[in-house]
């Protein structure tokens, strides 16, 4: 990515509400410059949707929960790629509260799920429609909860951060 693109980038995981001359002012370009940029940034896909994180705890939401399953190693690519479109189109497999799936490596798992939750009843559907897929391993299924009424954080979620940091990381390859 060019450095204005870059800037563009991470001044709007800072804060995607400001306005295109707030944005250009911040990276130091010309208001037109900065729609152009952004324009050209969603079309190409490098932008995929401009949000609010808010305080999830206020709204509403108590737990949050990191489920690691592994898929059924019997599953033939066509149900793999079924239980993949389910993911993507919320089916009863995966409810609004999943705000992401994805697969990797470690824990002995090959992927994992992000959750929110309003109470412990509302984890424990998911769980329940999670067990009666067939695509899941129900021997590899394992969840990490946290309290978000817990009173002590150690750093909220936020992009401002990773915004920074993808900053200095270009800025370490010169």
């Amino acid at each position: 990515m060019k450095d204005v693109e870059l800037k563009l980038v991470s001044e709007l995981m800072k804060d995607s509400q400001r306005s295109d001359r707030e944005l250009a002012r911040a990276i130091g370009v010309s208001q037109p410059t900065v729609s152009r940029v952004k324009q050209r940034l969603k079309r190409e896909g490098y932008l995929r949707e401009f949000t609010t994180i808010p305080d999830f705890n206020k709204i509403g939401y108590h737990l949050f929960a990191l489920t690691f399953f592994s898929w059924n190693k019997d599953l033939t690519s066509e149900e793999m790629e079924k239980a993949r479109s389910q993911a993507l189109e919320k089916s009863p497999l995966v409810s609004s509260n999943v705000v992401l799936i994805e697969r990797g490596i470690g824990l002995n798992y090959d992927s994992f799920m992000a959750s929110f939750h309003k109470d412990y009843s509302s984890y424990t559907k998911l769980m329940e429609e999670v067990k009666a897929s067939p695509y899941i391993d129900m021997s590899r299924l394992e969840s990490f909860i946290v309290n978000l009424d817990d009173k002590v954080h150690y750093r909220y979620l936020t992009f401002a951060t990773l915004a920074k940091h993808l900053l200095e990381m270009e800025e370490g390859k010169e």
